[in-house]
């Protein structure tokens, strides 16, 4: 609601104009395009002007080019669509430049290929060195060869092809990996061990066969009993991972990254980046809420807000409620239709949930909570209210359900009435869809799953995503999943429950002003206002409006990051 104070209106035409002094030449102006602002008094403008790397004006181009001085830039958008900078709502930066390190197993279809993969990495590599990677997922697969244990393959073949090196192999959720024998022997995990070391790490699973024996599946907690041996990467290998990763964002028109649970090393990383001008995007960092140090430390000295550069802010907590449904870690209100008896994994006991709910309110920081399965989602929910309820002269806290993915009926209005943020990635439902239906069956899938248009029709607010590296961080995937509710591959004829929808307008406001809301920065970027910060993607379609056939094969043309172009296709 803010208005600069001296307003001209342009005569016979309406549009406001703030072109009055001859000391304010843009820097830059933008033209030739189809520009959305997000602004819902001026949706649609000619020309956009930036001076320090803010917007100084948005509007008819006629206006905008009064803007112009002897240094100004003009930049020719060339037909393409302009939109506010796109703001990945639910990520992991440093995971995604370190799946740009190891093996990136996201487009593995079968056990076999990934079998290939790890043989020929063993064979270039040392005796005893690790071999990690990411992405594999068994309900994405062709098949699966047997022996198969609670829907998962045994590492036998895996462990054949890497004797001498120890590997392991983390699920595409992040909730469950696959060790070879090395790494399992490194770790002490055998048929001696495992019923001791099951019971040590509550809230997983190792995955046994019918003798007992482990079969390589680790799920939620007990992956640590094998990643707790992996050596870290050393500072050089951490900063060219985050160095990809800023990479991978630009090249993606991500101009704004809220990193969902980062330790002490990553905060130095960052904040050692930022001295350095390397941050290249903006972060909004969740503190890792499992790690009490952590939260006392920042407990003791407070937010950190950056209202001045607008590069790093941290004043929110990254908590666990359940695991994931690929991993059958989901907590779930009812059995999982294809594994009866079980109804996941509890991750954090849900009273420590509460009690970190009440310790944002105290300290001023904003809660975000993992939690997909429909018991996840009410329990949190519950503990949010109570919360609430218990600090009533907070008044705007703004906390969050990471995923929101499975919500019973009688919950989904609470997310309003609680104005409880739903940070929900659209992509999970096209590359989810085809295989949870037999974890929840039709019934539930129906009723409670990926429900977004009805989360918005209630009020909440739904912000976007991909949780990469989860999904690969591009947003035109997202995009096209949410407002199809197909697969990539446009499957099925009409979508999956297609009223649960959003429309365009809906699925771009999730990835621009609500993400901003998300992150209480809506005010200074989500839209294209004057006063705001020059955040800009441009597509090589106009995906408000492009058929919906062709909408997958739109690129990012440029993404420009206060003002300056961090990006240009090479074809631009």
């Amino acid at each position: 609601m803010k208005k600069v104070l001296a307003l001209v209106i342009l005569a016979g035409t309406g549009l406001i104009s703030c072109t009055g002094s001859n000391n304010e030449q843009a820097d830059s102006i933008f033209y030739n395009g189809t520009i959305y602002t997000m602004d819902e008094n001026s949706p649609q403008v000619e020309a956009v002007a930036v001076k320090d790397g803010k917007i100084l004006f948005a509007g008819d181009l006629s206006s905008v080019k009064k803007l112009e001085g002897d240094s100004t830039e003009m930049i020719d958008l060339k037909g393409y669509t302009m939109t506010p900078g796109f703001i990945e709502s639910h990520g992991h930066f440093m995971g995604m430049g370190f799946n740009k390190l190891e093996l990136d197993l996201l487009n593995t279809t079968s056990y076999e290929e990934i079998i290939e993969k790890v043989k020929e990495a063993a064979e270039k590599a040392q005796p005893g060195d690790w071999i990690t990677g990411r992405g594999w997922h068994q309900s994405k697969w062709d098949s699966i060869p047997g022996p198969v244990y609670k829907g998962f393959p045994v590492h036998n073949r895996l462990s054949a092809v890497s004797p001498n090196n120890p590997v392991f192999l983390r699920h595409a959720s992040g909730h469950g990996g696959l060790a070879n024998a090395k790494a399992m022997e490194i770790a002490g995990v055998n048929q001696l061990s495992v019923e001791k070391l099951q019971k040590e790490y509550e809230g997983g699973e190792i995955i046994r066969d019918e003798l007992g024996n482990p079969t390589g599946i680790f799920t939620e907690t007990t992956t640590e009993l094998i990643a707790s041996h992996i050596p870290p990467a050393d500072d050089a290998k951490y900063y060219e991972a985050f160095e990809k990763a800023v990479e991978n964002c630009h090249v993606n028109g991500i101009t704004s990254f809220v990193d969902a649970g980062i330790d002490g090393r990553t905060i130095a990383l960052y904040k050692k980046a930022k001295s350095n001008g390397d941050l290249g995007v903006r972060m909004y960092a969740m503190l890792d809420g499992g790690d009490r140090d952590l939260l006392e430390e920042w407990y003791k000295r407070g937010p950190e807000i950056d209202s001045v550069d607008h590069m790093l802010t941290i004043r929110s907590i990254k908590l666990y409620s359940d695991g994931a449904l690929g991993s059958r870690g989901a907590w779930l209100l009812d059995d999982y239709l294809d594994r009866p008896g079980w109804t996941g994994n509890q991750i954090m006991p849900i009273k420590y949930i509460g009690k970190v709910a009440n310790e944002g309110l105290e300290y001023g920081f904003q809660v975000c909570t993992h939690a997909i399965g429909d018991r996840a989602n009410r329990e949190v929910l519950d503990e949010y209210e109570a919360a609430f309820n218990a600090h009533p002269q907070v008044k705007d806290p703004r906390f969050r359900i990471e995923h929101a993915q499975h919500i019973d009926r009688a919950d989904l209005g609470r997310f309003a009435k609680l104005h409880v943020i739903a940070a929900m990635q659209a992509i999970h439902m096209s590359s989810d869809r085809p295989w949870a239906i037999d974890r929840l069956g039709e019934k539930r899938i129906k009723e409670g799953a990926y429900m977004w248009q009805s989360l918005l029709k209630s009020g909440a607010v739904v912000v976007n995503g991909t949780d990469v590296p989860v999904e690969p961080v591009n947003p035109i995937a997202c995009f096209y999943a949410s407002v199809t509710r197909k697969t990539l591959k446009g499957t099925p004829e009409g979508g999956y429950e297609p009223e649960e929808r959003m429309t365009r307008k809906q699925a771009l406001k999730s990835y621009t002003l609500n993400g901003a809301y998300g992150e209480f920065t809506e005010d200074i970027k989500g839209s294209i206002e004057k006063g705001k910060l020059a955040d800009f993607t441009v597509f090589s379609q106009d995906i408000l409006t492009v058929d919906e056939h062709k909408l997958l094969d739109t690129e990012v043309e440029m993404t420009v990051l206060g003002g300056k172009t961090v990006f240009k296709n090479e074809n631009y």
